[in-house]
């Protein structure tokens, strides 16, 4: 079941609620019972690898050249 992530406008609390997708758009209340929250935008991770002729990848740590090589 997907999660999602809400803040709540009264105390400035971030919370995640799992819902069906469905539900994702339905009101929300936060831990301590305040109505008035929003759904926060979330980032996505999409893995894969490239089919073109480089072969190149990129994205990720290590696929990016950040992870110290030694």
């Amino acid at each position: 079941m997907p999660r999602y992530d809400y803040r709540c406008r009264t105390c400035d609390s971030t919370f995640e609620l799992s819902r069906p997708m469905a539900e994702a758009n339905d009101p929300a209340t936060c831990p301590c019972g305040h109505d008035d929250t929003v759904k926060l935008l979330s980032s996505v991770a999409v893995t894969g690898r490239a089919s073109g002729p480089s072969g190149g990848g990129g994205g990720g740590c290590c696929g990016g050249g950040c992870c110290a090589r030694g």
